[in-house]
């Protein structure tokens, strides 16, 4: 990627990983180049899962950063620490209780809805519960479908939202919005009921950082 001189960042994720999504679409945003080390999470049964990556990362989960000798787990950890490493292209606004709007917004998408439809999750569903496919999309359709409800309310009736989540500039809330809308896209979860998380989304994608942070041009796309 290009950006600032940062020697020793290294990314380890998945193009479709909604956590790497996230830290891709910060790094870009803040300027910052890094190499792309791509972890296939289904591939030979999910190379997470191997002992050089576990030994990364005891959780066997995407994205792992590392930063010289630094290394970090949990996209919103890595989001804060990248805002206190480099923060001259801010990601959090000014005041205090802004701050904690932002930070709300993106914790509801990445606690709230992201892990009830993420890959592990899904797994033991059909796996262990042994539900059907057809019973699978209908569990993300309706846990993406009860987050963003909410979102949509909070978005549409606060004056701070602008043409991003916060303002006009992008914030955290959006590094997480953005790849949470591609997973319900990618489910064929309809967006017309959230006319302004559709909104946001749509002013987003025709930014370059986000536009470089897509699944679709990643180097382990598929």
């Amino acid at each position: 990627m290009k950006g600032q001189d940062t020697p020793g960042l290294r990314l380890h994720g998945y193009f479709r990983s909604s956590a790497a999504y996230r830290v891709r679409i910060a790094l870009n945003l803040k300027g910052l180049g890094y190499a792309s080390l791509p972890v296939h999470l289904l591939r030979n049964g999910g190379e997470q899962h191997s002992p050089a990556y576990a030994a990364l990362n005891p959780e066997e989960l995407v994205p792992t950063l590392q930063d010289g000798d630094t290394l970090l787990t949990q996209s919103l950890a890595i989001l804060e620490y990248l805002e206190e490493r480099h923060p001259a292209t801010p990601l959090l606004p000014a005041s205090p209780g802004d701050r904690g709007w932002v930070r709300a917004i993106a914790l509801q998408i990445a606690c709230d809805v992201h892990p009830l439809n993420n890959l592990r999750v899904l797994k033991y569903l059909e796996g262990v519960l042994g539900i059907t496919a057809e019973q699978k999309l209908a569990w993300i359709a309706h846990w993406i479908a009860t987050g963003f409800e909410a979102l949509e309310k909070r978005l549409a009736h606060d004056t701070r939202t602008g043409l991003c989540c916060y303002g006009d500039t992008p914030t955290l809330a959006d590094c997480c919005l953005v790849p949470q809308v591609f997973g319900a896209r990618r489910f064929n979860v309809p967006m017309e009921p959230y006319p302004t998380l559709a909104r946001i989304d749509a002013h987003l994608a025709t930014l370059p950082a986000f536009q470089q942070a897509a699944p679709s041009v990643q180097p382990d796309a598929e």
